[in-house]
């Protein structure tokens, strides 16, 4: 052979192997890039950065189902750690078109009223003082999306509310179907009406000025148009710059434009239950993370295991997770977002709660699982690595073993560090850590003991077994 043409075919050959080499590594750089850490948000007061959020549901938290019987609970919830209220709506239920004998919370009659089954107003202001005299904040369950069909706008300002062509008030309508949702005892409102609005925007004023609440946890919030949300908080946020704001939605704007802190963790709740199930595995967990921070820049999600709409249409967590209810609670107060506790959790409430009926919570198990979530929400406070959002560290997945039953992760912020290994199967697990990463002293804050991670040992997890380190 001609040896140019050796020449220039060896250099042929040489550029392509490179090129392919490059490529390559480019590829497995891509597939191995960490995401992108959570941004600092405006819309995130500092009093929540290391905060948790509990689900209050008045209507069956006590047999007398009021704010005064409610209250007798605030110095335990705040011994077990909990800092912020969510209280499900409070307000009047329409009798109109009622489910049920009670009705529903979120079928609202007037949005400056006190629902009279829990109390009176004054009733409730002496529990919110009580609450703010522990230290606890308390935020209100806002229903902008309808109201229930006693409401008095219904016959004062018809044109407030969606219409058909014959000029009827219908109730919510599902979008993506042109179909009714089934909420037939609710009124879809219209938010093409500026006036509507604007009386919208006055009422959770009222809650914010008049009454001295710290903030909304918005139901049914994609429902509503991200434009309202920007004009809503700007003016909430004039009346109190450390308003704090939940939509109940999974929607990247909500939070990527600072109108909200924080947004629901559905997405990561349904990942829970799957892995419970078998369905899917541990290695989701990074595929979720990595999904996730594509979409989010700011603000942090709301993890759960259960909550007022699991409980009750979809199972207690024990139906749904079974043998891995404190695995997977353990996974969403230290993995990514602020933690939730509904009303009874702490208790191992394992039954689902009637929703348009008395039902009121058994406490007879306490203290159950209130260890537990105490153990959990006091690394939260002391440890700044689990904080919220872009005040906590990010997540950082460490391979200990069978990366499909094996979940191990470590967030630091600071000196501060969380390291946690969770067995998601029902399968034993033998597992090696290698990762130098992970090396130094901790506590084990189950344990209550001191635990060393050397480079190289090995670790035996029982089924579901989790191990928690802090340093």
């Amino acid at each position: 052979m001609n040896k140019s043409i050796f020449f220039l075919s060896a250099l042929v050959l040489l550029s392509f192997a490179l090129t392919f080499i490059a490529f390559s590594c480019k590829q497995a750089t891509t597939a191995t890039t960490a995401p992108s850490a959570l941004e600092p948000s405006a819309a995130a007061p500092a009093w929540a950065d290391g905060a948790n959020i509990y689900e209050v549901n008045i209507r069956q938290y006590t047999p007398e189902g009021s704010f005064n019987a409610f209250a007798t609970h605030l110095p335990r919830l705040k011994n077990m750690g909990v800092d912020i209220l969510w209280l499900m709506p409070i307000f009047p239920v329409s009798e109109e078109r009622r489910k049920g004998t009670l009705g529903s919370y979120y079928a609202v009659s007037d949005f400056r009223q006190i629902n009279p089954e829990f109390g009176t107003m004054e009733d409730f202001r002496a529990m919110l003082d009580e609450a703010h005299r522990l230290g606890l904040r308390v935020i209100l369950d806002w229903v902008p999306n309808h109201t229930g069909w006693g409401h008095t706008w219904i016959k004062e300002h018809p044109e407030y509310y969606t219409q058909n062509k014959a000029g009827e008030i219908v109730d919510p309508i599902d979008p993506k179907t042109g179909e009714s949702w089934g909420w037939t005892d609710v009124a879809d409102l219209n938010y093409d009406n500026a006036d509507m609005r604007k009386a919208m925007i006055g009422d959770m004023l009222f809650w914010i000025k008049e009454v001295g609440v710290d903030g909304f946890r918005c139901d049914v919030a994609g429902e509503v148009p991200d434009d309202f949300w920007k004009d809503a908080t700007a003016q909430l946020r004039q009346a109190k710059s450390d308003l704090f704001m939940l939509a109940e939605a999974e929607h990247p704007p909500h939070r990527n434009d600072a109108h909200f802190a924080m947004s629901y963790g559905w997405s990561f709740h349904h990942l829970m239950n799957e892995i419970a199930k078998g369905e899917k595995n541990a290695s989701d967990v990074a595929v979720w993370l990595t999904e996730d921070r594509a979409k989010f820049r700011k603000g942090y999600h709301m993890q759960f295991i259960t909550n007022h709409d699991e409980n009750s249409w979809n199972g207690t967590e024990f139906e749904r997770m079974g043998e891995a209810v404190k695995t997977m609670a353990v996974l969403a107060f230290t993995f990514d977002g602020m933690p939730l506790i509904y009303s009874g959790q702490e208790a191992g409430l394992s039954k689902r709660l009637a929703f348009f009926e008395k039902d009121t919570i058994l406490w007879d198990n306490l203290p159950a699982y209130e260890p537990f979530y105490r153990s959990l929400l006091d690394l939260k406070h002391r440890n700044k690595a689990l904080w919220n959002g872009a005040a906590g560290g990010e997540p950082v997945i460490i391979p200990v073993g069978d990366s499909k039953k094996v979940l191990a992760y470590l967030r630091e912020k600071g000196d501060q560090r969380v390291v946690v290994i969770l067995n998601l199967s029902p399968d034993p697990q033998d597992i090696v850590l290698k990762d130098k990463r992970l090396a130094g002293s901790y506590s084990n804050i189950f344990a209550n003991s001191s635990t060393a991670i050397t480079p190289g040992m090995s670790l035996k997890l029982n089924a579901w077994d989790f191990l928690v380190l802090d340093k």
